[in-house]
C-alpha cells in the first residue's frame, strides 16, 4: 500500500508542473487545464494522457537546453 501512496505522491508533485505551467502560458487556472486532461483521456481513451507525457518531456527537454541566467558572469 505504501509503494502506491508514494507513486501518487510522486506524480502529484512533479506532474501538475506540466498543467500549471500550460495554464500560466495561457493565462487560465491549473484546475481547468487537469479538468481538460482528464476528459481528454476518458472521452479519446489515452489520448489525453499520451498528449500528457509528451508536453511533460517537451517542457523537460526546453528547460535543459534554455537555462536562464542573471548575469553574465554566470557561464
Amino acid at each position: 500500500m505504501t509503494i502506491i501512496y508514494n507513486a501518487v505522491l510522486y506524480f502529484q508533485k512533479h506532474g501538475y508542473y506540466v498543467c500549471q505551467r500550460i495554464a500560466d502560458r495561457f493565462g487560465i487556472r491549473a484546475k481547468v487545464v487537469r479538468t481538460s486532461f482528464m476528459y481528454l483521456t476518458f472521452v479519446t481513451l489515452g489520448f489525453g494522457f499520451t498528449l500528457y507525457l509528451f508536453i511533460a518531456f517537451w517542457i523537460r527537454i526546453k528547460d535543459l537546453l534554455y537555462t536562464k541566467r542573471s548575469s553574465v558572469f554566470d557561464l
